[in-house]
């Protein structure tokens, strides 16, 4: 009689179980993770980095505007209400200047540009004060002896006085020192200097815009 191998009987599970990939173990998946998670927070860094480039770009642009803007409206708009005390006790009233042109400089003691121009002033001052230009001083920020001892050394002879609680840098909208207005007989600002006045040529420029 012709004789069969014997069969070897299978398991339960070896019988009916069907194939499955085998799974990662716990190190290797939190391997895998690690090894995905640098790339995504690159992507998140520069895209904040690119955003948060063109935000700055946006509040520089508007700032830029608004700037402008003011200094358009300051340059064609009514000279704002003027009134001060000099420091020699003397009232001043911009209203009643009206048929003059007028030369309005905010200055300070402490402030080193300022006296680039301290002498070009004082002397077309003199040489202008019979044709019907006024010069004005008002000190910002300061101390009335700095102030008193900067008047003196640049012999300053024009009408100054403090700006007292800087009532007319508010007004006048002032940027920094030295600012100075150049004021038409009509009372209306023609134009606004920002920063030191460079020579006599661009003041006497100047002065012709504003002459009665």
């Amino acid at each position: 009689m012709r004789s069969w191998p014997a069969m070897t009987e299978l398991s339960g599970s070896e019988r009916g179980a069907p194939h499955l990939p085998e799974r990662d173990t716990p190190l290797e998946s939190q391997t895998k993770r690690q090894t995905k998670t640098p790339s995504r927070r690159a992507v998140r860094f520069w895209r904040v980095l690119f955003l948060g480039v063109v935000m700055a770009f946006i509040v520089l642009l508007a700032v830029r505007l608004w700037q402008t803007n003011v200094q358009e409206q300051r340059a064609a708009g009514e000279a704002p209400e003027l009134r001060f005390t000099t420091f020699d006790g003397e009232e001043v009233d911009l209203s009643e200047l009206r048929g003059q042109g007028v030369v309005i400089n905010f200055w300070a003691s402490w402030c080193t540009p300022c006296r680039e121009e301290a002498d070009l002033l004082e002397q077309t001052w003199r040489r202008e004060k019979e044709n019907g230009i006024v010069f004005l001083g008002l000190d910002y920020l300061d101390q009335e002896p700095a102030a008193l001892a900067y008047l003196a050394e640049f012999d300053i002879t024009y009408p100054n006085g403090p700006d007292l609680r800087s009532q007319a840098a508010r007004r006048y909208r002032i940027q920094g020192v030295p600012e100075t207005f150049f004021i038409s007989p009509e009372g209306r600002i023609v134009e606004t200097v920002v920063g030191p006045i460079a020579s006599q040529q661009e003041l006497d420029a100047l002065l012709d815009r504003i002459r009665p």
